[in-house]
Protein backbone atom coordinates (compact mmCIF):
# COMPACT_ATOMS: atom_id res chain seq x y z
CA UNK A 1 0.00 0.00 0.00
CA UNK A 2 0.96 3.78 -0.91
CA UNK A 3 2.01 6.21 1.84
CA UNK A 4 -1.20 8.12 3.11
CA UNK A 5 -2.44 11.55 1.46
CA UNK A 6 -0.55 14.92 1.96
CA UNK A 7 -3.16 15.48 4.90
CA UNK A 8 -0.99 13.44 6.99
CA UNK A 9 1.35 15.82 8.69
CA UNK A 10 3.81 15.33 11.90
CA UNK A 11 3.19 17.85 14.56
CA UNK A 12 6.01 20.62 14.30
CA UNK A 13 5.86 22.15 17.95
CA UNK A 14 6.35 18.80 19.57
CA UNK A 15 9.30 17.94 17.19
CA UNK A 16 10.77 21.78 17.81
CA UNK A 17 10.00 21.35 21.44
CA UNK A 18 11.90 18.14 21.27
CA UNK A 19 14.89 19.48 19.69
CA UNK A 20 14.77 22.50 22.24
CA UNK A 21 15.06 20.68 25.02
CA UNK A 22 18.15 18.52 23.77
CA UNK A 23 19.66 21.63 23.07
CA UNK A 24 19.70 22.42 27.31
CA UNK A 25 21.92 19.01 27.38
CA UNK A 26 25.57 20.06 26.85
CA UNK A 27 25.29 23.92 26.36
CA UNK A 28 28.00 25.77 24.31
CA UNK A 29 28.82 29.46 25.38
CA UNK A 30 27.22 31.19 22.35
CA UNK A 31 23.80 29.38 21.81
CA UNK A 32 24.64 26.08 20.62
CA UNK A 33 25.89 23.03 21.94
CA UNK A 34 29.24 20.96 22.79
CA UNK A 35 27.93 17.34 23.61
CA UNK A 36 30.75 15.41 22.71
CA UNK A 37 30.55 11.77 22.43
CA UNK A 38 30.81 9.59 25.31
CA UNK A 39 30.89 12.99 27.97
CA UNK A 40 28.78 13.23 30.74
CA UNK A 41 26.61 15.38 28.27
CA UNK A 42 26.22 12.65 26.07
CA UNK A 43 25.18 10.23 28.92
CA UNK A 44 22.65 12.79 29.81
CA UNK A 45 20.65 13.67 26.42
CA UNK A 46 20.82 9.70 25.84
CA UNK A 47 18.95 9.08 29.03
CA UNK A 48 16.60 11.74 27.72
CA UNK A 49 16.18 10.39 24.42
CA UNK A 50 15.74 6.74 26.09
CA UNK A 51 12.64 8.22 28.17
CA UNK A 52 11.11 9.64 25.00
CA UNK A 53 11.57 6.29 23.37
CA UNK A 54 9.88 4.73 25.88
CA UNK A 55 7.22 6.76 26.12
CA UNK A 56 6.38 6.24 22.71
CA UNK A 57 6.36 2.32 23.40
CA UNK A 58 9.48 1.68 21.95
CA UNK A 59 11.83 -1.22 22.96
CA UNK A 60 15.43 -0.40 23.57
CA UNK A 61 18.39 -2.16 21.99
CA UNK A 62 22.20 -0.83 22.42
CA UNK A 63 25.06 -2.31 20.83
CA UNK A 64 28.71 -2.89 21.67
CA UNK A 65 29.34 0.58 20.20
CA UNK A 66 26.37 2.30 22.50
CA UNK A 67 24.94 2.96 19.59
CA UNK A 68 20.50 2.91 20.31
CA UNK A 69 17.66 1.55 18.48
CA UNK A 70 14.30 1.83 19.54
CA UNK A 71 11.84 -0.34 17.62
CA UNK A 72 8.47 0.15 16.78
CA UNK A 73 6.95 -3.36 15.89
CA UNK A 74 5.60 -3.93 12.57
CA UNK A 75 3.14 -6.36 11.73
CA UNK A 76 5.23 -8.44 9.85
CA UNK A 77 7.09 -10.86 12.18
CA UNK A 78 9.33 -12.04 9.25
CA UNK A 79 9.87 -8.56 7.75
CA UNK A 80 13.34 -7.05 8.62
CA UNK A 81 13.06 -3.13 9.92
CA UNK A 82 13.14 0.44 8.18
CA UNK A 83 16.31 2.49 10.06
CA UNK A 84 15.58 6.09 10.51
CA UNK A 85 17.88 8.22 12.49
CA UNK A 86 21.76 10.09 12.86
CA UNK A 87 23.50 11.03 16.11
CA UNK A 88 22.67 13.26 19.11
CA UNK A 89 26.73 13.97 19.85
CA UNK A 90 28.04 17.64 18.64
CA UNK A 91 31.07 18.91 17.94
CA UNK A 92 33.11 20.87 20.60
CA UNK A 93 31.23 24.33 19.09
CA UNK A 94 28.20 22.60 17.57
CA UNK A 95 24.81 23.62 16.60
CA UNK A 96 21.49 22.18 18.06
CA UNK A 97 20.35 20.62 14.64
CA UNK A 98 23.76 18.71 13.21
CA UNK A 99 22.24 14.85 13.66
CA UNK A 100 19.68 15.83 15.96
CA UNK A 101 17.21 16.54 13.98
CA UNK A 102 17.56 12.90 12.13
CA UNK A 103 17.20 11.57 15.55
CA UNK A 104 14.15 13.55 16.69
CA UNK A 105 12.55 14.00 13.63
CA UNK A 106 12.68 10.16 13.15
CA UNK A 107 11.20 10.09 16.63
CA UNK A 108 8.51 12.03 16.00
CA UNK A 109 7.58 10.38 13.05
CA UNK A 110 6.93 7.74 14.84
CA UNK A 111 4.84 9.55 17.42
CA UNK A 112 2.74 10.77 14.34
CA UNK A 113 2.13 7.34 13.74
CA UNK A 114 1.37 6.28 16.79
CA UNK A 115 -0.85 9.57 17.18
CA UNK A 116 -3.07 8.17 14.02
CA UNK A 117 -3.19 4.49 14.51
CA UNK A 118 -1.36 3.61 11.66
CA UNK A 119 0.61 0.20 11.22
CA UNK A 120 3.19 -0.87 9.37
CA UNK A 121 4.47 -4.48 8.05
CA UNK A 122 8.00 -3.70 8.66
CA UNK A 123 8.73 -2.94 11.95
CA UNK A 124 10.78 0.77 12.54
CA UNK A 125 13.74 1.38 14.09
CA UNK A 126 14.72 4.67 15.39
CA UNK A 127 18.51 4.68 16.08
CA UNK A 128 20.98 7.41 17.48
CA UNK A 129 24.63 6.19 16.17
CA UNK A 130 27.45 6.87 18.49
CA UNK A 131 30.56 9.07 17.59
CA UNK A 132 29.41 10.29 14.28
CA UNK A 133 31.49 13.38 14.99
CA UNK A 134 34.53 12.34 15.03
CA UNK A 135 35.47 15.17 17.02
CA UNK A 136 36.63 13.51 20.10
CA UNK A 137 37.67 10.37 18.88
CA UNK A 138 38.55 10.25 14.84
CA UNK A 139 37.65 9.03 12.71
CA UNK A 140 34.16 9.96 12.16
CA UNK A 141 30.68 8.21 11.68
CA UNK A 142 32.72 5.40 13.99
CA UNK A 143 30.08 3.48 15.20
CA UNK A 144 28.28 2.93 11.70
CA UNK A 145 31.56 2.25 10.54
CA UNK A 146 31.99 -0.73 12.80
CA UNK A 147 28.45 -1.65 11.96
CA UNK A 148 29.34 -1.96 8.11
CA UNK A 149 32.47 -3.98 8.47
CA UNK A 150 34.87 -1.14 7.42
CA UNK A 151 36.41 -1.10 11.28
CA UNK A 152 36.75 -3.70 13.91
CA UNK A 153 35.77 -3.77 17.44
CA UNK A 154 38.82 -3.67 19.10
CA UNK A 155 40.16 -0.73 16.39
CA UNK A 156 36.97 1.73 17.81
CA UNK A 157 37.29 1.00 21.22
CA UNK A 158 41.42 1.44 21.39
CA UNK A 159 40.99 5.14 19.49
CA UNK A 160 42.15 7.88 22.02
CA UNK A 161 41.09 11.19 22.31
CA UNK A 162 43.66 14.29 23.17
CA UNK A 163 43.74 13.54 26.37
CA UNK A 164 44.82 9.75 25.66
CA UNK A 165 41.76 8.66 27.36
CA UNK A 166 40.25 5.30 25.22
CA UNK A 167 36.89 5.07 23.52
CA UNK A 168 36.19 1.81 25.01
CA UNK A 169 36.80 2.92 28.72
CA UNK A 170 35.04 5.96 28.07
CA UNK A 171 32.08 4.35 26.68
CA UNK A 172 32.21 1.53 29.28
CA UNK A 173 32.37 4.44 32.12
CA UNK A 174 28.96 6.27 30.89
CA UNK A 175 27.25 3.49 31.14
CA UNK A 176 26.41 2.65 27.47
CA UNK A 177 28.05 -0.26 26.64
CA UNK A 178 25.33 -2.29 25.52
CA UNK A 179 24.80 -6.33 24.78
CA UNK A 180 24.57 -6.93 20.88
CA UNK A 181 27.30 -7.80 18.41
CA UNK A 182 27.76 -4.89 16.15
CA UNK A 183 26.04 -5.75 12.87
CA UNK A 184 24.47 -8.52 13.40
CA UNK A 185 21.04 -6.39 12.90
CA UNK A 186 19.80 -6.71 9.23
CA UNK A 187 18.31 -3.74 7.53
CA UNK A 188 15.17 -3.70 4.88
CA UNK A 189 16.12 0.07 4.23
CA UNK A 190 17.80 3.13 6.11
CA UNK A 191 16.60 6.72 5.62
CA UNK A 192 18.49 9.73 7.24
CA UNK A 193 17.04 13.20 8.07
CA UNK A 194 19.79 15.92 8.01
CA UNK A 195 20.44 19.53 7.72
CA UNK A 196 22.63 20.41 4.23
CA UNK A 197 25.32 22.09 5.75
CA UNK A 198 25.57 24.16 3.42
CA UNK A 199 24.02 27.10 1.35
CA UNK A 200 22.10 25.77 -1.67
CA UNK A 201 19.16 24.78 -0.62
CA UNK A 202 18.15 28.54 1.54
CA UNK A 203 19.79 30.46 -1.93
CA UNK A 204 17.54 28.24 -4.05
CA UNK A 205 14.59 29.03 -2.08
CA UNK A 206 13.96 25.06 -1.48
CA UNK A 207 12.16 23.23 0.76
CA UNK A 208 13.75 20.07 0.70
CA UNK A 209 16.94 18.63 -0.67
CA UNK A 210 16.64 15.05 -2.47
CA UNK A 211 20.06 13.00 -1.61
CA UNK A 212 21.35 11.26 -4.47
CA UNK A 213 24.86 11.29 -3.74
CA UNK A 214 27.36 11.73 -0.73
CA UNK A 215 31.11 13.05 -1.53
CA UNK A 216 34.06 10.63 -0.65
CA UNK A 217 36.51 11.84 2.27
CA UNK A 218 40.29 11.12 3.27
CA UNK A 219 41.47 12.73 6.47
CA UNK A 220 45.20 12.75 5.97
CA UNK A 221 46.82 13.16 9.37
CA UNK A 222 50.35 14.66 8.82
CA UNK A 223 53.09 14.53 11.87
CA UNK A 224 55.71 16.85 10.86
CA UNK A 225 58.66 16.74 13.25
CA UNK A 226 61.51 20.35 12.80
CA UNK A 227 64.05 20.74 16.03
CA UNK A 228 62.42 23.10 19.15
CA UNK A 229 64.76 26.18 18.96
CA UNK A 230 64.74 29.68 20.36
CA UNK A 231 62.85 32.09 17.79
CA UNK A 232 64.91 35.18 18.60
CA UNK A 233 68.74 33.58 18.87
CA UNK A 234 68.29 30.44 15.72
CA UNK A 235 69.49 32.09 12.73
CA UNK A 236 67.31 31.89 9.90
CA UNK A 237 69.54 29.48 7.73
CA UNK A 238 69.23 27.34 10.71
CA UNK A 239 66.80 26.43 11.26
CA UNK A 240 64.83 23.04 11.22
CA UNK A 241 61.42 24.68 10.95
CA UNK A 242 58.02 22.32 11.19
CA UNK A 243 55.88 25.33 11.37
CA UNK A 244 56.83 26.62 8.42
CA UNK A 245 56.70 23.57 6.53
CA UNK A 246 53.10 23.04 7.97
CA UNK A 247 52.04 26.93 6.41
CA UNK A 248 53.47 26.00 2.91
CA UNK A 249 51.53 22.56 3.08
CA UNK A 250 48.41 24.88 3.96
CA UNK A 251 48.76 26.31 0.89
CA UNK A 252 49.46 23.46 -1.26
CA UNK A 253 46.00 21.80 0.06
CA UNK A 254 44.67 24.91 -1.61
CA UNK A 255 45.81 24.90 -4.64
CA UNK A 256 45.29 20.98 -4.93
CA UNK A 257 41.76 21.68 -4.64
CA UNK A 258 41.42 24.71 -6.51
CA UNK A 259 42.52 22.48 -9.45
CA UNK A 260 40.62 20.00 -8.73
CA UNK A 261 37.57 21.87 -9.53
CA UNK A 262 34.30 21.69 -9.71
CA UNK A 263 32.76 19.94 -6.86
CA UNK A 264 36.08 19.45 -4.97
CA UNK A 265 37.34 20.69 -1.42
CA UNK A 266 40.36 20.65 0.15
CA UNK A 267 41.12 22.36 4.07
CA UNK A 268 42.45 21.81 7.43
CA UNK A 269 40.32 22.18 10.63
CA UNK A 270 42.76 20.57 13.16
CA UNK A 271 45.89 21.67 14.44
CA UNK A 272 48.52 20.86 17.39
CA UNK A 273 51.90 22.52 17.55
CA UNK A 274 54.30 21.85 20.30
CA UNK A 275 55.65 23.26 22.51
CA UNK A 276 53.39 25.89 21.66
CA UNK A 277 54.92 28.72 23.10
CA UNK A 278 55.69 32.25 21.95
CA UNK A 279 59.24 32.09 21.51
CA UNK A 280 60.19 28.83 20.52
CA UNK A 281 60.14 27.12 17.18
CA UNK A 282 57.79 24.11 17.14
CA UNK A 283 59.30 20.66 17.14
CA UNK A 284 56.07 18.70 16.43
CA UNK A 285 53.24 19.81 14.37
CA UNK A 286 50.29 17.79 13.80
CA UNK A 287 47.44 18.67 11.71
CA UNK A 288 44.71 17.03 9.63
CA UNK A 289 43.62 17.64 6.13
CA UNK A 290 40.34 17.21 4.57
CA UNK A 291 39.84 16.57 1.39
CA UNK A 292 36.39 15.46 -0.42
CA UNK A 293 34.93 14.82 -3.76
CA UNK A 294 32.14 12.84 -5.22
CA UNK A 295 34.34 11.29 -8.31
CA UNK A 296 36.64 8.49 -6.80
CA UNK A 297 39.47 8.62 -9.27
CA UNK A 298 39.43 12.39 -8.65
CA UNK A 299 39.47 11.59 -4.62
CA UNK A 300 42.65 9.91 -5.14
CA UNK A 301 44.36 12.19 -7.43
CA UNK A 302 43.93 14.93 -4.64
CA UNK A 303 45.16 12.13 -1.84
CA UNK A 304 48.39 11.37 -3.67
CA UNK A 305 49.30 14.87 -4.91
CA UNK A 306 49.11 15.98 -1.60
CA UNK A 307 51.01 13.17 0.03
CA UNK A 308 54.15 13.77 -2.42
CA UNK A 309 54.05 17.22 -2.36
CA UNK A 310 54.08 17.46 1.30
CA UNK A 311 57.14 14.90 1.56
CA UNK A 312 58.96 17.26 -0.77
CA UNK A 313 58.00 20.36 0.77
CA UNK A 314 59.43 18.53 4.11
CA UNK A 315 62.39 17.39 2.45
CA UNK A 316 63.33 21.14 1.05
CA UNK A 317 63.61 22.06 4.71
CA UNK A 318 64.62 19.46 6.50
CA UNK A 319 61.63 18.45 8.47
CA UNK A 320 60.70 15.10 8.90
CA UNK A 321 57.23 14.24 7.59
CA UNK A 322 55.01 11.22 8.81
CA UNK A 323 51.41 10.35 7.59
CA UNK A 324 48.14 8.66 8.78
CA UNK A 325 45.52 7.79 6.79
CA UNK A 326 42.86 8.63 9.79
CA UNK A 327 39.55 8.82 7.87
CA UNK A 328 38.26 7.71 4.71
CA UNK A 329 34.84 6.51 2.47
CA UNK A 330 34.20 6.11 -1.24
CA UNK A 331 31.46 8.58 -2.72
CA UNK A 332 28.18 7.03 -1.88
CA UNK A 333 25.48 6.78 -4.52
CA UNK A 334 22.18 6.54 -2.64
CA UNK A 335 19.57 3.89 -3.80
CA UNK A 336 17.50 5.17 -6.65
CA UNK A 337 14.02 3.63 -5.21
CA UNK A 338 14.34 5.33 -1.90
CA UNK A 339 15.70 8.38 -3.71
CA UNK A 340 12.55 8.46 -5.79
CA UNK A 341 10.27 7.73 -2.57
CA UNK A 342 11.92 10.80 -1.45
CA UNK A 343 11.08 12.80 -3.97
CA UNK A 344 7.95 11.46 -4.65
CA UNK A 345 6.90 12.46 -0.54
CA UNK A 346 7.85 16.35 -1.81
CA UNK A 347 6.07 16.56 -4.57
CA UNK A 348 2.86 14.93 -3.01
CA UNK A 349 3.30 17.18 0.33
CA UNK A 350 3.27 20.33 -1.94
CA UNK A 351 7.11 21.01 -0.94
CA UNK A 352 9.85 22.46 -3.00
CA UNK A 353 12.28 20.45 -3.94
CA UNK A 354 15.89 19.52 -5.89
CA UNK A 355 18.20 17.04 -6.17
CA UNK A 356 21.43 17.34 -3.58
CA UNK A 357 25.00 15.86 -2.89
CA UNK A 358 26.29 15.51 0.40
CA UNK A 359 29.62 17.67 1.08
CA UNK A 360 29.55 16.22 4.47
CA UNK A 361 29.94 12.74 5.54
CA UNK A 362 26.91 10.73 7.32
CA UNK A 363 26.65 7.66 9.34
CA UNK A 364 23.77 6.64 5.89
CA UNK A 365 27.62 6.49 3.65
CA UNK A 366 28.25 3.53 5.72
CA UNK A 367 24.67 2.29 5.92
CA UNK A 368 24.56 1.85 2.65
CA UNK A 369 27.16 -0.48 2.09
CA UNK A 370 24.53 -2.77 3.94
CA UNK A 371 21.29 -1.70 3.02
CA UNK A 372 19.01 0.23 0.61
CA UNK A 373 20.08 4.27 1.64
CA UNK A 374 19.17 7.17 1.36
CA UNK A 375 19.02 10.79 3.36
CA UNK A 376 16.93 13.92 2.68
CA UNK A 377 18.04 17.44 3.63
CA UNK A 378 16.11 20.76 4.99
CA UNK A 379 18.05 24.21 4.84
CA UNK A 380 20.22 25.58 7.60
CA UNK A 381 20.48 29.56 7.42
CA UNK A 382 24.10 30.62 5.69
CA UNK A 383 24.78 27.14 5.01
CA UNK A 384 26.41 27.08 8.56
CA UNK A 385 26.90 24.12 10.41
CA UNK A 386 29.65 23.24 13.06
CA UNK A 387 29.35 26.37 14.75
CA UNK A 388 26.81 27.44 17.53
CA UNK A 389 25.14 29.97 15.05
CA UNK A 390 23.88 27.09 13.29
CA UNK A 391 20.19 27.95 12.84
CA UNK A 392 16.91 26.33 10.77
CA UNK A 393 13.33 27.49 10.90
CA UNK A 394 10.71 25.60 12.52
CA UNK A 395 9.09 25.09 9.09
CA UNK A 396 12.13 23.54 7.53
CA UNK A 397 12.28 21.20 10.44
CA UNK A 398 8.77 20.35 9.57
CA UNK A 399 8.58 19.94 6.71
CA UNK A 400 11.91 17.28 6.43
CA UNK A 401 10.02 15.15 9.22
CA UNK A 402 7.14 15.13 6.96
CA UNK A 403 9.08 14.41 3.81
CA UNK A 404 10.78 11.27 6.30
CA UNK A 405 7.55 9.91 7.71
CA UNK A 406 5.95 9.91 4.46
CA UNK A 407 8.86 8.26 2.95
CA UNK A 408 9.49 5.97 5.77
CA UNK A 409 5.85 4.55 5.50
CA UNK A 410 6.16 4.04 1.60
CA UNK A 411 8.64 2.20 2.24
CA UNK A 412 7.76 0.01 5.52
CA UNK A 413 4.20 -0.57 3.83
CA UNK A 414 0.98 1.11 5.48
CA UNK A 415 -1.15 -2.22 6.89
CA UNK A 416 -4.96 -1.33 6.42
Amino acid sequence: MTAPGENLRINPDRLWDSIMDMAKIGPGIAGGNNRQTLTDADAEGRNLFKSWCEAAGLSLGVDKMGTMFATRPGEDPDALPVYVGSHLDTQPTGGKYDGVLGVLGALEAVRTMNDLGIKTKHPIVVTNWTNEEGARFAPAMLASGVFAGVHTLDYAYDRVDLEGLRFGDELKRIGWVGDEDVGARKMHAYFELHIEQGPILEAEGKDIGVVTHCQGLWWLEFTLTGKEAHTGSTPMEMRVNGGLAMARIFEMVQEVAMAAQPNAVGGVGQVTFSPNSRNVLPGKVVFTVDIRTVDQAKLDRMRDEIEDRAARICAALGVGCAVERVGHFDPVTFTPELVANVRNAAEKLGYSHMNLVSGAGHDACWAAKVAPTTMIMCPCVGGLSHNEAEDISKEWAAAGADVLCHAVLETAEIVA
